[in-house]
């Protein structure tokens, strides 16, 4: 019997030994690396660039003051015009009928004036010889008031229907060049519709758009630099002329005009241009936090990044939802939601999660 049960027991042994040396090992958690940066200002000492658009200082929209078809339109782009020059004019049709009738309503006014005057005169003898009554009289004078009333009315009404045919012509109102023509011969325009563009202006503005973050280290008679993308390595001088003191709700942006000091006849009217502005002489200290733009998420909340806290040895992320303004250069203006200081990662952010452990990767 005890040779029988050796071999089993020996078996069991070497079974036991097999399945304690299968056992899994421990796996050790491999952290992903993330890059980041450190949250910090910039601003207070670099210049900064807007884009805008050159036109003319004085730009005019060519309208009819009546509604009527064109029967004449002397006007093309590019067209030299002179202040006074007839440019077009309708076929002042319902003009010229309502003038008509306003003659003779003038001369009906002026029969029944006549008539009421020789009625009164009649009447003053009768009644001085006591032959008619003061109230016959009086009668008398009261048509005669009022007809003269009706003819200075009747009078003033043909005045009026003589501008009303003038406001079918249009006349350049100033010595300039024809922008753009928007209306063709024998088209039915109505009163007010622009039918072309008159650059009257001598000198050339640049008009821009400025954010809020920025608007108010922009002041009159400051200088710039002026670029354009028609004229390369062409640099103009000018000035700010204008600054809005109110927000274009189209644009979000306050408007500005920059007077070109240096214009040539290369600028033309809607050229982009890029103006520069150099805060370094206002003495401002104002300064932005910023952070790349590939740090910045967006979510249903809005905007955020993603935090990299210390907690103990470890390195956690954190989502964190901003505020932010204009897109520089460097990246993102944050309003608010960061420190500086702050490390925040800078790329992946896709694969990232809260409260995920990670390492931390130089940039």
């Amino acid at each position: 019997m005890k040779l029988q049960l050796a071999p089993i027991k020996y078996l069991f042994i070497g079974l036991l030994i097999s399945s304690c040396g299968n056992q899994p090992e421990e796996q050790k958690v491999v952290l992903r690396p993330v890059k980041y940066n450190t949250v910090g200002f910039i601003g207070g000492e670099n210049t900064r660039s807007f884009s805008g658009t050159a036109q003319t200082d004085k730009i005019i929209n060519l309208s009819f003051r009546a509604s009527g078809i064109l029967t004449q339109m002397d006007i093309k782009l590019g067209q030299q015009v002179k202040k006074g020059q007839l440019l077009a004019k309708l076929d002042n049709v319902q003009s010229r009928l309502a003038y008509e009738q306003s003659l003779t309503d003038l001369n009906s006014a002026a029969s029944q004036m006549n008539t009421a005057k020789l009625s009164l005169n009649r009447v003053r003898s009768l009644y001085e010889k006591g032959s008619s009554s003061l109230s016959d009289f009086e009668a008398a004078k009261n048509s005669y008031n009022t007809a003269q009333e009706s003819h200075k009315s009747a009078k003033r009404g043909v005045q009026i229907q003589q501008e009303q045919i003038q406001f079918g012509y249009i006349y350049a109102p100033e010595d300039g060049i024809i922008a753009s023509v928007t209306a063709e011969l024998d088209e039915n325009v109505q009163a007010g519709q622009a039918i072309g563009v008159l650059n009257a202006g001598a000198d050339m503005q640049i008009t821009l758009g400025i954010p809020e973050s920025v608007i108010n280290r922009v002041k009159e008679n400051s200088k710039v630099s002026i670029g354009l993308s028609a004229l390369e390595g062409v640099q103009f001088d000018g000035v700010v002329t204008e600054v809005a003191p109110a927000l274009d709700s189209n644009t979000a942006t306050y408007p500005v005009k920059v007077t070109v000091t240096n214009p040539t006849d290369d600028i033309k009217s809607g050229m982009a241009a890029n103006v520069m502005f150099n805060f370094d002489d206002e003495g401002s200290g104002a300064k932005s936090l910023v952070v790349p733009t590939q740090a910045v998420g967006e979510d249903s909340q809005g905007r955020f990044v993603f935090l990299l806290e210390s907690e103990g040895e470890k390195v956690v992320v954190k989502k964190q939802h901003i505020s932010i303004g204009e897109l520089s250069l460097e990246g993102f203006e944050v309003t608010s939601g960061l420190t500086a200081g702050q490390n925040i990662a800078t790329a992946g952010l896709q694969t990232l999660l809260d409260g995920q452990e990670v390492r931390l990767q130089q940039p």
